[in-house]
């Protein structure tokens, strides 16, 4: 049989994997509905993955119509290796690995991996071959940063900061740039009564006006807390959506505002929330003797970013300039944005088979 490499990304938007052959050739890709663990029941969760491994494999063998495959006696894939969001602890792995074991025919064990998404950035350090250290930095909506260990052909966990969620975190993420737009523009609201003067003109300034349909920036208050929609939306305005949705829709403004308008309001609040995540990625560096245990440095490590907010390459560079100014300068530097064709080429490239 031929040998198949199987890498699964659990997002709360959508599922995506990929497989590969033995030689990291990536030969079918699928798709399936949201795979949060935190928000969906094990059978939930299973019908989602079911459905974007079936369409890889569909690509992968023509021959696969259903999984699992009665006929086969033995797995379609040599491993596997799930990134699942809401992963966070043992026991919310614990809860969907045997379901998992059961649809693929992997017994729990060395060849079936599921851990937090998360650790599918760590993918691009099997690339290197003098490293074995990577720093997963992910920020779309929300935000954490993981460090990250090659033992072995396995990657081990070595620390996490962020990924608290809105309410308590998520610095740098889609929510938190959107929050920080707000609290500056109020900030500069509440010095202008102060002074005694207008406040100085922004072009995201209007923009947000615009976007919560308010003639005066005092006025979004009442837009920002207007209680959550309940039953049948009929709107399409900003109250349709949740309060939180209402601010983590923000960034495009302010990354339009800032890197195509040079707008000042704009970037002085993308460097505030870059900083915020650059600092969070600081707590796994080390440059000194004196550093904790699992401190990774930086010249010796890669940096993979994932998510739409670093997806874009000047607010991904700012947070890199900020780490630089701190002595902290990456071997290699990614964007990963097929995180799942990455791990299924990785996981080939440095799959050991389980002793019998």
């Amino acid at each position: 049989m031929t040998c198949l490499y199987l890498c699964v990304d659990c997002g709360g938007t959508k599922t995506a994997a990929a497989v590969s052959d033995q030689h990291g050739n990536v030969v079918g890709r699928g798709t399936g509905g949201p795979s949060n663990i935190t928000y969906l029941t094990v059978d939930e969760f299973i019908t989602s993955v079911r459905m974007a491994i079936l369409a890889a494999l569909k690509d992968a063998r023509r021959d696969i119509v259903e999984l699992p495959v009665p006929r086969e006696t033995e797995s379609l894939f040599s491993a596997a290796w799930f990134g699942v969001s809401g992963a966070d602890s043992p026991a919310a792995i614990a809860k969907v690995t045997p379901a998992i074991s059961a649809l693929l025919t992997i017994p729990v064990g060395p060849d079936l991996v599921v851990a937090n998404d998360t650790h599918l950035l760590a993918a691009p350090v099997r690339m290197y071959p003098s490293i074995n250290h990577a720093i997963a930095v992910i920020a779309g909506t929300g935000s954490i940063t993981v460090s990250f260990k090659q033992e072995e052909g396995k990657i081990k966990e070595l620390g996490r900061v962020g990924g608290w969620g809105w309410i308590l975190g998520d610095e740098g993420g889609g929510y938190d740039v959107g929050r920080e737009a707000l609290r500056q523009l109020l900030m500069e609201e509440d010095l202008a009564s102060v002074l005694g003067r207008p406040a100085p003109p922004s072009k995201l300034r209007d923009r947000i006006l615009t976007k919560f349909n308010v003639p005066t920036v005092m006025e979004i208050l009442g837009e920002v807390y207007h209680a959550d929609p309940m039953g049948e939306i009929t709107t399409h305005d900003l109250r349709s959506l949740s309060r939180e949705k209402r601010i983590s829709s923000l960034p495009p403004l302010v990354f339009v505002a800032a890197f195509e308008e040079d707008d000042w309001l704009a970037k002085r609040i993308l460097q505030a929330s870059a900083k915020q995540l650059a600092d969070q990625v600081a707590l796994h560096l080390r440059s000194g003797d004196g550093a904790a245990t699992h401190g990774v440095r930086a010249q010796d490590a890669v940096i993979s970013f994932g998510g739409s907010l670093v997806g874009n390459a000047k607010y991904r560079q700012i947070i890199l300039d900020l780490l630089g100014e701190r002595g902290h300068s990456f071997f290699q530097v990614h964007f990963i944005d097929d995180a799942a064709a990455v791990g299924a080429t990785g996981l080939a490239s440095s799959y050991k088979p389980s002793p019998v």
